[in-house]
C-alpha cells in the first residue's frame, strides 16, 4: 500500500513539474498545476496526516509504547517520526507538495517580472531536485529586477 501511494504521489508531482517547466503558461494548464498537482498532493497529505498521527494506520510506535511526542523537536524525536513507511510517505507527499508550489510561485514571479524560459529552466529544475536551493537561486536573481522596479512581492 505505501508503495502505491508513493508511487502516485511521484506521479502526480512529476506531471505537474512537465507542465510548469515545458509547456505554455496558459489559464487552464497553470490550473492544473495548482489544483491537480498541488491540490491533489495537499489532500493525501492531509489524510495520511490524520490517519497516521491517530494511529489509524502504520502506527508510528510499537504496541505497548506511548504515542508519540509530536512536541519533541530534537533529532531524535524527529527521527522518530520518520521510523515507518507511513511517517515517510507522509514526509514525501509533504516534500512534493511544498516543493510544487514553491515552483510555481517562480514560475508566475518570473513570467510577472519578464524574465525567459532560459533562466526560469534550470532554477525550476534546481527546485524540483532540491527545493530550497533553487528558491535560493531565483531569490538571488529576481532581487535586481524586483529592486528596480520597486516592487518587492
Amino acid at each position: 500500500m505505501w508503495q502505491a501511494i508513493f508511487s502516485a504521489t511521484s506521479f502526480v508531482a512529476l506531471a505537474a513539474w512537465i507542465i510548469l517547466v515545458f509547456l505554455p503558461r496558459r489559464p487552464f494548464a497553470m490550473a492544473c498545476v495548482l489544483y491537480l498537482g498541488i491540490g491533489l498532493l495537499c489532500l493525501v497529505y492531509t489524510i495520511l496526516f490524520v490517519l497516521v498521527a491517530a494511529g489509524a494506520v502504520d502506527p508510528l510506535r510499537d504496541a505497548g509504547l506511548p504515542p508519540h511526542d509530536f512536541a519533541d523537536l530534537s533529532l531524535a524525536g524527529v527521527r522518530s517520526l520518520f521510523r515507518s513507511e507511513g511517517a515517510v510517505v507522509l514526509g514525501w507527499a509533504h516534500y512534493l507538495a511544498f516543493d510544487l508550489f514553491v515552483g510555481l510561485w517562480i514560475a508566475r514571479d518570473a513570467d510577472a517580472k519578464g524574465f525567459s524560459r532560459v533562466v526560469q529552466v534550470p532554477v525550476l529544475l534546481a527546485t524540483f531536485v532540491a527545493g530550497p536551493l533553487g528558491l535560493f537561486l531565483w531569490l538571488a536573481i529576481r532581487e535586481r529586477r524586483a529592486r528596480a522596479s520597486g516592487r518587492w512581492e
